[in-house]
Formats: structure tokens, C-alpha cells, sequence
């Protein structure tokens, strides 16, 4: 027997209050912070079309036209137009939250937001144009 007394782990009680799963849809914001969020999805989703596309032209002729030809099915068209529009509102939303992430500054004078944004939107414009020319001259 020993001659300490019995020690039991103290444990306080915190409060938490419980949140439901969909607290999001409550409020706009966060809805759109949400959305935002999962728009990442169909980035990930171009992503590994592009490195199957890769792929599907490293193994062949043969291959590629496999790949191609399943790129024009309606499952495949219908998952690119709605991956289109969630990654153009991944991209505009990024672009719109730029001047809040970066702050720049000419000397003592700080760039307005509306500036930064627009840099980046003129930017985007430009090199979607250059890509579209390019593509499509080739």
C-alpha cells in the first residue's frame, strides 16, 4: 500500500458550443469563402487531365487518340464546362483578393487595391490572348 493519496487526472471542462456541419450556409460570406475553397477541386481536377494528357502522348499515338477520343464524350465535355466555371471563379476571386494579400508601396504612398487588381486582371487578359493566338495560329 502506498502512503500517497490517489491521484486523479483533472480534467476542466471547456465550453464548446456545438456547430453544425452546414454552419456556412447561414451567411453569404462564408458561403462564398466555402465555395471559393472548393473551387481547389477543379484546379486539382485540370491538373491531372493535363499530366493525363502528358502521359497519353508519351505512350503513343495510339494512346493519345484513346485519350481524345474520351475527352469528347458528353460525361468529359460536361465535366470541363463545370470545371471551366469554377476555376474562372477560383481565378477572378484570387485576382479580387490580391490588393487585401499584398500590399505594395512607391515610397511613403501605398498602391490603391483597385490598381493591384486590375494589374492582375489586364495580365490575365493579356496572356489569355497570347495563348489564344498562339493556339490557334499553330
Amino acid at each position: 500500500m502506498s502512503h500517497y493519496p490517489r491521484y486523479k487526472k483533472y480534467r476542466p471542462r471547456v465550453y464548446s458550443k456545438r456547430m453544425p456541419i452546414f454552419w456556412w450556409v447561414r451567411k453569404w460570406p462564408h458561403a462564398r469563402f466555402i465555395l471559393r475553397e472548393l473551387t481547389s477541386v477543379f484546379v486539382a481536377f485540370y491538373a491531372i487531365v493535363l499530366l493525363l494528357h502528358v502521359r497519353s502522348l508519351a505512350a503513343g499515338p495510339e494512346a493519345y487518340a484513346n485519350f481524345m477520343a474520351w475527352l469528347q464524350t458528353p460525361v468529359a465535355l460536361a465535366l470541363h464546362t463545370v470545371a471551366l466555371v469554377m476555376v474562372l471563379y477560383h481565378s477572378i476571386t484570387w485576382f479580387s483578393l490580391a490588393p487585401k494579400a499584398m500590399v505594395l508601396r512607391v515610397g511613403r504612398t501605398r498602391i490603391p487595391g483597385w490598381a493591384i487588381a486590375g494589374a492582375n486582371f489586364a495580365a490575365w487578359g493579356l496572356f489569355s490572348l497570347i495563348l489564344a493566338w498562339i493556339v490557334l495560329t499553330v
